[in-house]
């Protein structure tokens, strides 16, 4: 009996962090999904070879079937808990849907090598698909976000990032797929910069300069750390992989903020508890300085998953 061979996870779910990122959003064009199939396919292979070609310069990336599109994309079986983006508003903070049909997710220290790729892809994808969103990111400081404190602090370390991003045995035709949500955040950095730097660190609920995080009696329940560090039933952490990057122009810079998971109920769970709190007011204090302009669900199979469809 010859042993099971594990799917292969696309690269960019777990990879570390990079320099330079590119994100497209791709619609595709109606009566032409059964060509698309096999042009993924070959789109997440040609990715996944990349990896070894601009190995020096840390190139990853990965394919993402939206949520809304899965159906048409695969009729024959659906990822468990794959559902749309959990849109939500309360007061004026919101997070809105606007979901895509295929996300395509680039990383490279050479902004060069992601300016080429992204290229070859969107020409792959040549009458299949229509380019609905286009965003590059790049790394701020010390990897920063934009409001001057460090991102992805929490971010799960070494094998623990597979762990927390990729689907198990629970599902296992989906095994070493990953649920994505992308939300591309609009930053008031006027009114942000405006505020002292003690009043910018109790709404995030760590010191600035050095990125330590408050005691846990010093937090408030306002603060950002507060509302998205939750437990589950089992008292244990509901913890995301973050690959979130700063993005933007003089007119408007933000936040591509990306979570992945190996369940979408992590991320819900911390949006619901940053747009309507704790049940007692206590919202996220962030949310008074960014906004979310999309929000999109998105499952990113393994690549032996996507390569079933290469001979269409």
């Amino acid at each position: 009996m010859e042993p099971q061979t594990m799917p292969r996870e696309q690269l960019g779910i777990c990879a570390e962090i990079n320099l330079h990122s590119v994100y497209l959003m791709f619609n595709a064009i109606e009566g032409e999904e059964v060509h698309l199939r096999p042009c993924i396919a070959n789109v997440a292979e040609y990715i996944h070879e990349l990896s070894d070609q601009y190995g020096d310069s840390a190139f990853n990336g990965f394919v993402g079937i939206g949520a809304n599109f899965w159906d048409v994309f695969y009729p024959l079986a659906r990822p468990n808990k794959l559902r749309p983006f959990p849109a939500m508003s309360q007061g004026s903070r919101e997070a809105p849907a606007i979901e895509y049909d295929v996300f395509i997710h680039l990383r490279c220290d050479r902004y060069d090598v992601l300016h080429l790729v992204a290229n070859e892809i969107n020409q792959m994808f040549e009458g299949l698909v229509e380019l609905m969103e286009e965003e590059r990111g790049f790394r701020f400081m010390d990897s920063r976000d934009l409001t001057g404190f460090v991102d992805g602090t929490e971010n799960p370390k070494g094998r623990h990032r597979q762990q927390v991003a990729l689907v198990g045995d629970d599902d296992a035709e989906f095994k070493n797929g990953s649920y994505v949500h992308v939300q591309k955040f609009a930053h008031d950095l006027s009114s942000w910069q405006r505020l002292s730097v003690k009043k910018q660190e109790d709404i995030i609920g760590r010191t600035k300069s050095d990125n330590i995080e408050y005691a846990s009696k010093d937090k408030p329940l306002t603060s950002h750390i507060k509302r998205v560090n939750l437990k589950n039933d089992q008292g244990e952490s509901m913890e995301i992989l973050r690959q979130s990057m700063p993005y933007g122009s003089l007119k408007e810079q933000g936040l591509m903020f990306i979570s992945l998971c190996h369940t979408p109920e992590y991320f819900e769970k911390m949006l619901h508890s940053m747009v309507h709190g704790d049940g007692a007011g206590n919202h996220d204090h962030l949310m008074n300085f960014t906004q979310a302009l999309t929000g999109a669900s998105f499952f990113v199979p393994s690549v032996d998953f996507l390569a079933q469809f290469e001979e269409e």
